[in-house]
């Protein structure tokens, strides 16, 4: 039966502040500016988010680093892992500081006493993505220069599928000890074991995945989405309520993490690798594909409309190389001539199409996407055989959805009507979209005169503690803010009408909402 919930927050609700204390005062740190970084660390602030007393001991490290000295930084390093910090912590970076950290005899010392320090490992990931029929993709981060012995088997087998295994990128120090490795020649709808370690092993699969049926071919799967991954330890545990739901992906949709400075890597690195430290996170990753796209709050600043220039802000490129390397999508946007984190993937016979709403989000020329980004947009849109067809945005289609302003769609009117007249007349069926940066999760449909209702799913309140109350919209069918949540889709595709059963998941597993949305609805 569908349920239909709208809960609208009262007028006059405290608006608490999203960002943490530890991620503010990296930032200062990064600017120089110490003495107002340790002030803020000092601060009780019941409206601003702590990450504890161990986080600030990091943050506290990282500052002296900065300030080039190592010894007193040592001595917070310390008791940061005494506080409850993991040492592996220490092994990740940001990779602008640490190693004045590890140039010192007494870390090394510390570092053997527990076993870690030499010995290289695996310090985050492994993470899954781009899982085909016939192939998966695995991320790690080494805390040194290593070889990564990665084992495969078929479930039930005893045949590893090592010799089918390539790295991508090897992880070394021009990429921070990331890599990227690819196995292949895998069976469709087939579940495989598998491990990674940096030195070898007996068999001692601790990792699993399925994939999924042939390209094309119907089936009955489940999909995950959400933005808004503000870091909040106590939230963490959402991810683990994902889990739950063994989706076979997860679309993380922008705001993945915040980081607001796009300028100083270092802020970057610090954002991205203490959520990848987090057990809650590495355990979903391991099982679950992921694939991402990113928003104003992971790319640049707040509302940010940086240019239609590849290169401008210099900033941009860095940016999107950082990126890179913290994620493992099947590609990103055009490459080094045309940057960004645009691409398209199918699991069976849904074609997900995901958008980069900010690297050329150019107001004066009246584009979100770019040329060459609209381009490849429209020709994939046209020749995709999907039944469903599922638009990713990091920003709302829907109108009015976040009143007076220009961020979502409704600062670029013009563009997002040439797509839907596109769908429109080009008549592209089964067609709905999903999106991000509303802090809450929401159904809602935008009626077009001259072809078929459009559905948006978005949801992007994943750990974020700042909520967005509900928006009265015509098309509003529900919406939820009450707690952190995500969208969760539910693909029948086998069935005589094709179905998709859209699901809002609050973090205590909780269903907050629920629509069936039938194939033969998305079409003239």
């Amino acid at each position: 039966m569908t349920r239909f919930l709208i809960l609208l927050l009262a007028l006059g609700t405290p608006v608490f502040a999203q960002h943490d204390i530890q991620r503010n005062a990296v930032q200062m740190i990064a600017e120089g500016k110490y003495e107002a970084a340790a002030k803020l660390l000092k601060k009780t602030d019941a409206k601003k988010p702590d990450s504890g007393d161990a986080e600030t001991l990091f943050v506290e490290m990282l500052s002296l680093l900065h300030q080039d000295n190592p010894k007193a930084a040592l001595k917070r390093a310390k008791a940061a892992v005494e506080a409850g910090l993991p040492f592996e912590r220490m092994l990740a970076g940001p990779p602008s500081l640490m190693p004045k950290l590890y140039e010192l005899a007494e870390f090394q010392e510390w570092g053997k006493e527990g076993g870690k320090w030499g010995n290289q490992q695996i310090i985050a990931g492994p993470m899954l993505g781009n899982v085909t029929a016939t192939s998966a993709r695995i991320w790690v981060r080494l805390s040194g220069e290593a070889v990564v012995d990665l084992r495969f088997v078929e479930n039930g087998s005893e045949d590893f599928l090592d010799d089918k295994i390539a790295p991508l990128i090897k992880p070394d120090q021009s990429n921070n000890f990331t890599g990227v490795f690819e196995v292949t020649c895998l069976k469709p709808d087939t579940k495989y074991n598998y491990s990674a370690k940096t030195a070898w092993f007996p068999p001692a699969f601790e990792h699993s995945f399925m994939t999924p049926v042939k390209a094309n071919a119907p089936a009955k799967f489940t999909v995950a989405f959400g933005g808004g991954a503000g870091f909040i330890p106590e939230w963490e545990r959402m991810w683990d309520t994902i889990g739950a739901k063994n989706p076979a992906a997860l679309l993380m949709l922008g705001d993945n993490v915040y980081i607001d400075q796009p300028a100083e890597s270092l802020t970057n690195y610090y954002c991205y690798m203490r959520r990848q430290a987090r057990p809650e996170w590495r355990k979903l990753i391991a099982k679950t594909a992921v694939y991402s796209i990113w928003d104003d709050h992971d790319f640049a600043t707040n509302d940010c409309n940086p240019g239609p220039n590849i290169d401008e802000p210099k900033w941009k490129r860095p940016v999107w190389e950082i990126f890179k390397e913290n994620w493992v999508n099947p590609s990103y946007g055009g490459g080094d001539e045309n940057p960004g984190c645009w691409y398209d993937f199918q699991i069976g016979d849904v074609h997900f199409i995901m958008l980069d709403g900010r690297f050329y989000r150019d107001r004066d020329g009246k584009t979100m996407l770019g040329p060459v980004q609209k381009k490849w947009f429209l020709e994939t849109l046209k020749k995709s055989t999907g039944t469903f067809k599922v638009i990713a945005s990091p920003v709302p289609f829907t109108e009015k959805i976040k009143p007076g302003s220009k961020d979502p769609w409704d600062g670029f009117p013009e563009e997002r009507e040439e797509i839907f007249s596109f769908i429109d007349t080009e008549n592209i069926e089964g067609v709905f979209l999903i999106a991000a940066d509303r802090h809450r999760t929401d159904l809602r449909t935008t009626e077009r005169p001259a072809g078929y209702k459009l559905y948006e799913f978005m949801s992007s309140r994943l750990t974020n503690r700042h909520t967005h109350p509900v928006v009265k919209t015509d098309g509003l069918i529900w919406g939820y803010s009450k707690k952190c949540s995500f969208g969760l889709m539910k693909f029948d595709t086998t069935a005589e009408d094709p179905q998709v059963i859209f699901e809002g998941i609050n973090i205590d597993g909780e269903n907050v909402g629920e629509f069936v949305l039938k194939r033969s609805m998305l079409k003239k």
